[in-house]
């Protein structure tokens, strides 16, 4: 993507955030803070982002978020089910309307025998929490911005699709 088109998500996310009043919370792994970075890139972003909280480790994912022993062990790391909890325990943990995670495998090579750019990201709110798998094919930068971008693009859809404040 070009920086204008990765401004324009940017504002997008921004003015749904600010114009709906929600609050958001971030868990990335595989994006590295990325996720964040871009929900602050803008002014005015205090208005919405409560917290950023990078658990890269498995350790962390546990004893940070709270992620369970059990989902990792039987789904693994880079698995829709610990996107799916990452989203769910942060959003809990900061008392946000909204939260989105990233985990999966950047590259260059396997993990867990998932195959580099396996991502799976998640958009969580009160009472449901939705999940998408990305199948990237860039190398490990242009991986780590795209699925930044596509958990940004993903919360503008789930968010566009919440009707119950229409």
């Amino acid at each position: 993507m070009t920086n204008d088109e990765i401004t324009e998500v940017i504002q997008k996310v921004h003015e749904l955030l600010t114009k709906k009043k929600l609050t958001i919370s971030v868990a990335e792994s595989c994006t590295g803070g990325l996720i964040s970075h871009f929900l602050t890139a803008l002014p005015g972003s205090s208005a919405f982002f409560d917290a950023g909280i990078v658990t890269y480790s498995i350790e962390s994912k546990k004893s940070i978020l709270g992620v369970s022993s059990g989902t990792i062990s039987n789904y693994g790391v880079v698995s829709e089910e610990t996107a799916r909890e990452m989203a769910e325990k942060v959003r809990i943990l900061t008392r946000t309307d909204y939260s989105i995670s990233a985990t999966g495998n950047l590259g260059p090579d396997a993990l867990e025998g998932k195959e580099r750019g396996l991502i799976y990201i998640a958009v969580s709110r009160e009472g449901q929490t939705f999940s998408r798998e990305l199948r990237l094919t860039g190398d490990r930068e242009a991986n780590k911005e795209e699925a930044a971008l596509q958990t940004l693009m993903f919360l503008v859809e789930m968010i566009g699709d919440d009707r119950k404040d229409i």
